[in-house]
């Protein structure tokens, strides 16, 4: 069998932070038949300001062995009610994903997979990365979309599904 990986950028939503700090996240829909995946099916929600996040760690861990993919340009005059600029920044967002995807020596990059497939936040992800929290990439992963995770992270109200992303796209 021939294996398969699609991934979609879709769904773009404005998030308010508060009365004068707004983003917006798109969904990120991965299917696979792929061996470097545990988990076949998913779907999370991310922000540009990750994808930046990941970029960094993806050729940090690559030790100058690859050039990663870059990312569609920030626009320092990107507007969130300018449906072009939305949809041209999302279609950027999916080639760079798709480009990544390509890459034996990146897909197996754990900070790829918690992206694509937890919704912990960036410093959840880090942590989980370096072997810092009491659970593992594959159980982050697998924890995805489930309402209960039972671990000591979840006993401090930091579950692996809960995302406490906070900083702003400017």
């Amino acid at each position: 069998m021939q294996p398969m990986i699609s991934v979609w950028v879709r769904d773009p939503r404005m998030r308010k932070n508060d009365f004068w700090h707004a983003y917006i996240d798109y969904e990120i829909c991965l299917h696979t038949n792929s061996v470097f995946f545990n988990k076949k099916v998913s779907s999370v929600r991310r922000r540009y300001s990750e994808f930046v996040w990941l970029r960094q760690k993806l050729q940090e861990n690559a030790l100058l062995m690859i050039q990663v993919p870059k990312l569609p340009p920030k626009n320092p005059f990107f507007s969130m009610n300018n449906a072009q600029q939305v949809t041209e920044r999302m279609t950027g967002l999916q080639r760079f994903l798709e480009q990544i995807l390509l890459s034996p020596l990146l897909m197996s990059d754990s900070c790829l997979h918690l992206f694509l497939q937890s919704t912990l936040s960036v410093p959840k992800m880090e942590a989980c990365a370096a072997g810092k929290t009491n659970y593992s990439v594959a159980q982050a992963v697998q924890s995805c979309g489930l309402r209960r995770f039972h671990s000591e992270e979840a006993l401090d109200g930091e579950e692996p599904g809960a995302s406490g992303d906070s900083d702003s796209d400017r």
